[in-house]
């Protein structure tokens, strides 16, 4: 639950995040719009991480939204098909291999999903 030191900024409604489907991109920060994060559901829960392969830096969604491979197993990078656990965001195949996503840290409640960060 947010507390006096932690900011929420809604990213969407639940619902928009169907399990282990389309994802929903959004921007980091509100006033600047070039760095991007990505949420998703998998095994019930919302995660989400900078949209940045730790590889070449590129995004991961070869369309917007589309985060997945083809069996719902794990997140791939569009570039060099590198495969990350959807839950903790660690490649577990290609180029980058060991490395992992950024976390970014969320909460949902009352049918929405936030972001979190520290208060400045």
């Amino acid at each position: 639950m947010a507390d006096d030191t932690v900011e929420a900024r809604a990213i969407c409604a639940s619902d928009a995040l169907p399990e282990g489907g389309k994802g929903v991109r959004f921007a980091l920060r509100p006033e600047a719009d070039e760095e991007k994060g990505f949420a998703v559901r998998f095994d019930g829960a919302v995660c989400a991480f900078v949209n940045r392969c730790p590889h070449l830096g590129t995004e991961l969604d070869w369309q917007p939204g589309e985060f997945f491979e083809e069996a719902g197993l794990y997140l791939v990078c569009s570039t060099h098909g590198a495969l990350f656990e959807p839950a903790s965001g660690f490649c577990v195949s290609g180029p980058c291999h060991g490395a992992t996503l950024d976390p970014i840290r969320v909460e949902e409640r009352n049918g929405q999903v936030f972001i979190l960060s520290d208060a400045s």
